[in-house]
């Protein structure tokens, strides 16, 4: 959802609801890669049932990614999209169902975004294609160097649209790809895979959100079901809240800002297009075989956990003093209502709402007063309660004026920051003529030495252009050798912005720049309120029960003010029924470009650009962004015009008789595959079905299936065990001993007035709370960052290595901080020296206590075995340790091969607790308990007998993917 900073904002305010994954890596023997095996225990220390893959947020990184080189042909695109789905199931490991939906056909309500975005990606293209040219040609008048022009095709991103030849080579992909992975992955072996393509209609974040709510009306659905589903939309969290499931994990990329990116010019790091100078680029490897690898760490994944964002907003949310039981669940839709106003994918935010500007905890202040007033909750099952709304926007339009005011302040504010920023980095830049790298002048004494020169051309062209820019014999220059400029070089050009709404008289002008009517046109203002009342409830239903209408639509760019909301509680009633979505094709007609129209058909392609066509104004070569207040074009408002659905129509009635077979083929609306190995209980079924070729739907029996309920029905080119599978890339080979079988499914379907009620279903237990006191009394990761430390997997006890005083001599003695590497500049942390100093010199006990462990370790380290407190200790403690000082123990007791002993023992037994435990992660009692009696029992001196009876203890603390280390050798000491 087109909601920007919302998870900024959620996860600073919320920080405990972001989980670090942990990963487990594949190995390689011999130069051959040995795969991770996904059946045994997650190493997260969770066992998810269902992972829900949005497959639009993998295809685009895949296809054209922002840090790295893109891929060469459409074949390494499917085997990139292969490879990060691997990545994902091997950290979520689910064990019932892997339902992977791609976008198909949407609402027209979000062909309008979809519209916008793809005329601004192909403007964006045309316009970096013309500066690309013109800095080309004045690098190489100045005698530059840039690499020589390939002409290739330039990937256009536009083709990832329902019914282009892609996205259904994309489907034949996707099928071979869960065939081989169900006949040959053994973690593969009791998923049931469902796969939604671009030929279903709908988003494929609501078809998954459609196919849960579904399923949980079923009278077999397993309410405890540990749902995770994965996408980066900022929608997703308010889905995953409307299912009301108690256990509901978000999987997503953690977003790094600032990543490098390569130069769009000659495709090296280190400076944007604007910036290219035109240098040669410095060979990568001795025999140049690193040209086309470039610099950057592997994506990371984080788990937003639901169940933590649900503790929060119920301690948020509790009003005291009710007239009525206070109920959780409603004030949860409320909040998700709430979030609407703020921004989504098919309303404009109102103008005095911007989450960074606190707005959700303005309206938050706000429903908690309306409760109180009126006596009730503003939502109920995705329907809205309008006169509590109008009370909400009054509050807001009471406001709006101070609001706009202080938008003002503020912007002026840190523009003012950022000027005297500049100021005070001038003046500590070093002189013009001050060389650096090696020739820079040092402190005598000084610990760091300068870098040596890797590349002498490089370090001499760098000093030149210093010399370049410190300005010639014509140019005039202040006192530190910096030529002066004509104009202060702080004051960046900004849009004039003709509304100022922080001026008296904001809401006249606002209307007629905007809307070019007056605004004393009540008539027109109560239009534009009344179409985004519709919107409201329309986005509401389609959250909580389905899609409302294919053909409802905002029919506005702007939104109107909050003040405008007066007698809203009769304008809207209900929606058109039995509407139908658009077909693929046609979709493509009202969302493309006409730049895009390679994908069309050819007489299609001609309703484009032809003069005579009657929709020729749908396709406007160049457009507006009207910045709306805001810096960049990004952010700005394309002024588009909007489609009229019957003109188009109409106008596609003369050219469908030119379609092909297969161009008719693609233009149908498809059906859901769903997919499982011969050795499930369900394939026999299936085979019946198959060889009693029968052509009616089939009830789908839901013991045979994790309590999953539809409609199966006989695929038309079926993939059947023991019959060989083509493979659609000519690099991947042939699945000639197939395991796997298909068949269409259709979720259960419901009358046209069902409601799919907002409630925790009946016999589902509710997960144990994870925050504690200070968890909510510190706010936010900012108010209390330095206590704030980031979480990997869901063991919250999981204690984490560190590097303390010894291993820091250790790496001071291995690599001495003269010769530079990754150690040379880093000091010993300083929290460790006065601790541990004292400590470990003194006499007495020299080991810390495991709480003073746990809030001294870093992230980063593997984790150690030798982590639990020993009374006899030699030189090197836990943690520490010689030699390599990577985090391992050092020269230990007989206490400490006894922790050893007891983490292997651990190790071994981990799998078989999980099963028993049912997947959880341990809880805090187990694990204080086992140490509390290493406490008491430093020797090992527990008899054999009673360790065979104590339950073992969860291993997860040991290294997953790791053989168990051998048993240590015992040295007589005496």
């Amino acid at each position: 959802m087109g909601v920007p900073a919302f998870f900024r904002w959620l996860s600073r305010k919320y920080a405990s609801i972001v989980v670090h994954c942990l990963e487990e890596k594949s190995k390689e023997c011999n130069g051959v890669r040995i795969p991770v095996d996904t059946s045994k225990p997650n190493p997260n220390e969770v066992e998810f049932d269902n992972l829900y893959l949005d497959m639009n947020g993998i295809i685009h990184p895949c296809t054209h990614p922002e840090d790295k080189a893109a891929p060469k042909n459409e074949d390494e695109m499917m085997v990139a999209i292969f490879e990060y789905i691997d990545r994902l199931f091997n950290i979520v490991r689910p064990r019932r169902v892997l339902y992977m939906a791609i976008d198909g056909v949407a609402p027209r309500a979000k062909m309008n975004q979809q519209r916008s975005r793809r005329f601004r990606a192909s403007k964006e293209g045309d316009e970096l294609t013309v500066e690309k040219d013109k800095i080309r040609e004045e690098i190489i008048g100045r005698g530059g160097y840039l690499p020589p022009d390939e002409i290739k095709e330039r990937f256009d991103s536009n083709c990832i649209t329902p019914g282009t030849e892609f996205m259904d080579n994309l489907a034949q992909c996707l099928r071979y790809y869960v065939s081989e992975r169900l006949s040959n992955d053994p973690g593969w072996t009791n998923i049931t895979v469902i796969l939604s393509d671009a030929s279903v209609p709908g988003e494929g974040e609501h078809k998954i959100m459609d196919y849960i709510r579904r399923q949980r009306a079923q009278p077999h659905h397993d309410p405890n079901t540990h749902h995770c589903l994965c996408g980066a939309d900022a929608d997703l969290i308010m889905l995953g809240l409307a299912t009301h499931e108690p256990n509901f994990t978000i999987i997503r990329e953690e977003f790094k800002p600032n990543k490098p990116r390569p130069c769009a010019l000659c495709n090296q790091m280190g400076h944007e297009l604007k910036d290219c100078s035109g240098t040669a680029r410095e060979k990568q490897g001795e025999h140049d075989q690193f040209a086309d690898a470039m610099p950057g760490s592997e994506q990371e994944f984080i788990f937003i956990r639901l169940c933590v964002l649900r503790e929060y907003l119920e301690k948020e949310l509790t009003m005291a003093s009710l007239p009525f039981p206070f109920d959780f669940e409603r004030s949860v839709d409320d909040w998700v209502f709430m979030c609407f106003f703020v921004g989504n994918d098919f309303l404009p935010h109102l103008p005095s709402l911007e989450i960074r500007e606190g707005a959700i905890d303005r309206l938050v202040g706000i429903y908690k007063d309306v409760v109180h007033k009126t006596g009730g909750y503003i939502t109920h099952n995705g329907f809205v309660e309008l006169e509590k709304v109008e009370i909400i926007m009054q509050a807001v339009g009471v406001a709006e004026d101070n609001i706009f005011k202080k938008r003002k302040d503020d912007d002026e504010g840190f523009k003012r920051r950022m000027k005297d920023k500049k100021k005070r980095m001038k003046a500590e830049r070093p002189p013009a003529h001050m060389t650096g790298g090696q020739f820079a002048p040092q402190a005598l004494g000084g610990r760091n030495r300068p870098d040596t020169v890797q590349n002498a051309r490089h370090q001499a062209f760098d000093m030149r252009m210093q010399n370049n820019q410190a300005g010639g014999p014509s140019g005039a220059q202040d006192a530190r050798g910096v030529k002066r400029k004509a104009e202060d070089s702080d004051s960046e050009p900004e849009p004039e912005d003709v509304v100022r709404l922080w001026e008296d008289g904001w809401k006249q002008r606002y209307y007629k720049t905007k809307f070019d009517v007056d605004s004393t046109d009540e008539d027109f203002k109560k239009k534009v309120v009344r179409s985004y009342v519709e919107g409201l409830c329309w986005v509401l239903r389609y959250y909580y029960q389905g899609c409302a209408s294919w053909k409802w639509y905002f029919p506005f760019h702007y939104a109107p003010f909050a003040s405008d909301f007066k007698n809203i509680k009769g304008m809207f009633s209900d929606f058109e029924k039995d509407t139908k979505p658009f077909k693929p094709l046609e979709q493509l007609m009202g969302v493309f470009p006409a730049a895009s129209g390679n994908f069309l058909p050819e007489t299609w392609r001609e309703l484009m650009s032809s003069p005579e066509s009657a929709i020729i104004d749908f396709y406007p070569d160049d457009f507006a962004i009207d910045l709306n207040g805001k810096k960049y074009a990004w952010q700005g408002v394309a002024l588009l015009p909007f489609v009229d659905e019957r003109r188009l129509r109409a106008a596609l009635g003369d050219v469908y008789p030119d379609l092909s077979t297969e161009e008719e083929r693609r233009n149908s609306l498809g059906s859901d595959l769903l997919f499982v190995k011969k050795s499930h209980p369900l394939c026999d079924f299936i085979r019946e079905l198959y060889l009693a070729e029968s052509q009616e739907a089939t009830q789908m029996p839901a013991e045979l299936c994790h309590g999953i309920q539809g409609m199966l029905t006989l695929d038309a080119d079926p993939i059947l065990p023991d019959k060989p599978v083509e493979s659609p890339i000519p690099s991947l080979r042939d699945i000639m001993t197939n395991s796997a079988i298909g068949v269409k499914f259709l979720d259960p379907q419901f009358e046209g007035d069902h409601v799919f009620k907002a409630i925790v279903l009946p016999n589902a237990k509710m997960p144990g709370k994870v925050l504690k006191p200070g968890d909510w009394e510190a706010g936010n990761r900012n108010s209390n960052r330095g206590n704030w430390r980031p979480q990997l997997g869901f063991n919250a006890n999981r204690q984490q290595a560190h590097l303390n005083q010894s291993a820091h001599r250790s790496l001071g003695h291995s690599m001495g901080r003269a010769q530079g590497g990754q150690y040379s500049n880093a000091p010993p942390p300083g929290n460790y020296q006065d601790k541990y100093r004292s400590q470990a010199y003194r006499g007495g006990s020299s080991q810390p206590s495991y709480h003073q462990n746990r809030e001294q370790s870093l992230l980063g380290a593997p984790p150690r075995m030798s982590q639990y407190p020993s009374s006899q200790s030699s030189y090197g403690q836990g943690g520490g340790g010689g030699g390599g000082g990577g985090g391992g123990g050092g020269y230990q007791d007989r206490g400490g091969r006894n922790s050893w002993n007891q983490a292997v023992q651990d190790q071994r037994s981990s799998f078989q607790q999980t099963m028993n435990r049912g997947g959880g992660g341990g809880s805090y009692n187990q694990h204080h308990s086992q140490r509390t009696d290493d406490y008491r029992n430093p020797r090992g001196g527990q008899p054999q007998q009673q360790q065979q009876q104590q339950p073992q203890q969860q291993g997860y603390n040991a290294p997953r993917s790791y053989p168990p280390p051998p048993e240590p050798r015992r040295y007589n000491r005496n």
